[in-house]
Formats: structure tokens, C-alpha cells, sequence
């Protein structure tokens, strides 16, 4: 240790120089490094959601969560399983051993969820595999609401969505409280007593002709051409334009009997804000991006929106996780200064100028190298990294003085 010391003072030049570049390079990488509040952290647990409309929990039991529990089960790093069912709804929690390999994981149960979903039932959708992580929860909320009707806000979020989505920090913008638009058939029973056509068999038209069918390809020796057989039901009119009855006067359509209005499925929660209809944008970012950036670049395409957007709608920002990181990184650049005034007019009333200078450069020079380190190895800065930070200040102080003396 004391070779090593004895050397740095023989090479003062070259010390200065290299505290140069430490300081330069440390400024570099603090602009750079990405910030984030919370650090990305593998939770251990891995969920399967089910959804199957009408079913009830006893049914959910018994054809969603049993199948699939038995599929899930031989997992190897497995330490606990628990499902959940409920009206229209299945969920298995897989919760796996403490240091587990998320991408192995996760991939074992999609390969096991896929050789189970054969095993449910045909109507229900297609089983989803969500594991959890805090990197990936929302870091900003924004609200759209207003006296506009319900078809304009979605509309309104909808494009948004899409402009928020490209930008590159941004990994994608949940819509709450959006619902799911579908085409409702109104039958009028006067009407198809009338043309003498039941229930069962304008059901069944509709069904038997809203089916995607492979037709399959010809190859004629000259190229290879593939039959594409139009049967999936596209707009309202393929709908109207159905013949339902063929009489002695003409062909009975769809519309004859019925009417179709576009319209959405009944809501299951309602959000309102000062009494006004709400959607609200969740956004998430990507891994190692720069949240300060990101937010500031989500409200930049939000305020450039706002003139081609409605005057009555109120657009509102919540739950903003870059307030907190700037807060976090305001605390630490107080907390380096005050550390460092004090420290060097204490030392200049007992050691000197030049000792209260040397040790004056050790904390933000100390800093910056270890801002460096972190940077050149993938890493962030978060709540943790500023807690350490902060916490070695006293450290580098009684080092620094000692070297000195």
C-alpha cells in the first residue's frame, strides 16, 4: 500500500492527468447512464391467465385450472403452485426458486402451456404467460376525459397509442378502461314471424359463414397459385347482404330481418374524473432506457397533439416516476456539494489550502469513476446505486483525509 502511495507521489503529473480523465469520463457517463427509479430486479413468478366468457368458477375449476396445473406441474425449479378461478376466468401462479433463470423459465412454461391448451375448451382464448417484473410496470399515466362521447375518447387513445408506441424509449402504451368494440344484432320477432325463419337457423347462418377456410394451392406446373376462399364476415355489410330465405318473390337478406349497429361490450368497471367519462394511457418503458428522457419525450408528443386534438377534452399526467428519479439524483448532487464545501473548509482551517484542495477532488472524482464502472457494465442508475452513493460520502471523507495526511 504504501509502495503504491509513494509511487503516486513521485508521478504527480501523471496522477493529475489520470484524475483528468477520471473526472471527464465520469461526467460523460453521468450524462448517459440510463435513470431509473427502481432497478430491474427477477421476481421469481410466472402466471398463466385463462379467459373463458360465461363459465362459471366450479367449470373454470374443472376444465381450465386442472388441465392445465397437470401440464404445469413437472417444471423442473418449481417450488410453488397456486391457481385461482373465477367467473369467465383461471389464473395459475408458478412461483420458482430463489436465483432462477427468467428466460428458461418462462420459455418451459410456454412450451407447457401450449401442449395443454389443447386440452381446454375450443371456446376458449388463447392462454397468456406474464411474469412479473418492476422494470415493466407503468412509469407515467395519462388521462383523457371530457364531455365527448365514448367512440371519440377511444379514438382519441387509440391514436395516441400508436404515436406514443414509436417512440424508441417507449415499449408500450396500455389503454384502461377501453372496451371491446363488436357488432350487436337486434332481431325483431314481428318481423321474422312474418318471413317464417327462427332463431336457430339465422344464428347458424351467421356462424357457418363467418369461418376462415383453407382452400388450399394449385400448381400448374408453371408456378404455384394460392385459393383463398372469402368467408370471414369483414364489415357490416357482408352481414346485411346474407340471404336468409330464398321465396317465390325474392331472396330474404339478413337486413330484412334484423338490424346491426356497431357498439361495445358491457362494461365490467367504470373511471370517471370530475364526473367525466376517462381512458388512461399506461405507459411502460423499455429495459435500460432513460426514463427522464422518455417521460419528457411522451409529454412532448402529447403537448404537439394537443392542438389537433379537441378543446374539450382535459389531458392529465399521474403516477410520473421521473419526478422521483430527478429527485433522487437532485438529493445526491446536494449531498456531493455540501459534502464537499464542508470537508474543504474544514480541512483548510487544519491542514491547509492544498491538503482542503486534494481532498475536495476525491468525492466527485470518487464518484464519477465509480459512475463510470457502473455505466461501462450495463447498469443503471436507480434508487439502489443513489442509496450507495449517498451512504460512502463519510467514507471518502476519513479516506481522503488520511491519504492527506
Amino acid at each position: 500500500m504504501y509502495a503504491l502511495i509513494d509511487a503516486a507521489f513521485d508521478r504527480t503529473r501523471t496522477v493529475i492527468m489520470l484524475l483528468i480523465f477520471l473526472l471527464a469520463a465520469g461526467f460523460v457517463a453521468y450524462g448517459s447512464i440510463p435513470k431509473e427509479s427502481e432497478p430491474d430486479v427477477p421476481i421469481p413468478i410466472i402466471y398463466v391467465s385463462m379467459n373463458h366468457d360465461g363459465i362459471s368458477p366450479d367449470d373454470a375449476e374443472r376444465l381450465l385450472v386442472r388441465p392445465m396445473e397437470k401440464e404445469l406441474q413437472s417444471i423442473s425449479g418449481l417450488k410453488q403452485m397456486s391457481s385461482t378461478a373465477s367467473e369467465g376466468h383461471a389464473s395459475v401462479l408458478l412461483e420458482f426458486d430463489a436465483g432462477f433463470d427468467g428466460d428458461t423459465a418462462i420459455a418451459d412454461v410456454r412450451e407447457r402451456v401450449d401442449a395443454g391448451k389443447s386440452q381446454l375448451p375450443a371456446a376458449t382464448d388463447e392462454p397468456t404467460v406474464n411474469e412479473v417484473n418492476i422494470a415493466l410496470f407503468p412509469v407515467l399515466n395519462i388521462s383523457l376525459s371530457g364531455p365527448l362521447p365514448e367512440r371519440s375518447l377511444i379514438r382519441i387513445a387509440r391514436g395516441l397509442k400508436d404515436k406514443l408506441e414509436a417512440l424508441p424509449g417507449v415499449l408500450e402504451a396500455d389503454i384502461a378502461g377501453e372496451r371491446e368494440e363488436v357488432l350487436e344484432i337486434v332481431v325483431e320477432p314481428q318481423v321474422m314471424e312474418t318471413y317464417q325463419v327462427d332463431f336457430d337457423s339465422l344464428f347458424g347462418l351467421i356462424r357457418n359463414n363467418n369461418l376462415l377456410v383453407a382452400a388450399g394451392a394449385i400448381d400448374t406446373g408453371a408456378g404455384r397459385m394460392v385459393l383463398k376462399v372469402p368467408g370471414v364476415i369483414e364489415n357490416i355489410e357482408d352481414v346485411m347482404n346474407l340471404p336468409v330465405k330464398v321465396t317465390e318473390t325474392g331472396v330474404v337478406t339478413f337486413g330484412d330481418v334484423a338490424s346491426i349497429r356497431r357498439t361495445y361490450k358491457d362494461p365490467t368497471s367504470f373511471a370517471r374524473l370530475n364526473g367525466q367519462p376517462t381512458l388512461v394511457l399506461e405507459i411502460s418503458k423499455r429495459l435500460g432506457a432513460n426514463i427522464i428522457e422518455t417521460i419528457d419525450a411522451v409529454r412532448e408528443t402529447i403537448d404537439a397533439e394537443r392542438a389537433l386534438l379537441p378543446a374539450t377534452l382535459k389531458i392529465g399526467f399521474h403516477q410520473d416516476k421521473s419526478a422521483e428519479t430527478k429527485t433522487m439524483l437532485t438529493d445526491l448532487q446536494n449531498n456531493v456539494i455540501s459534502g464537499v464545501v464542508l470537508v474543504v473548509i474544514v480541512i483548510m482551517a487544519t491542514l491547509g489550502i492544498r491538503s482542503s484542495i486534494l481532498v475536495g477532488f476525491a468525492i466527485p472524482g470518487s464518484f464519477l469513476t465509480g459512475i463510470m464502472v457502473i455505466n461501462a457494465m450495463g447498469y443503471t442508475m436507480n434508487v439502489v446505486v443513489l442509496f450507495s452513493l449517498i451512504l460512502v460520502v463519510g467514507m471518502l471523507v476519513d479516506g481522503a483525509i488520511i491519504v492527506s495526511e
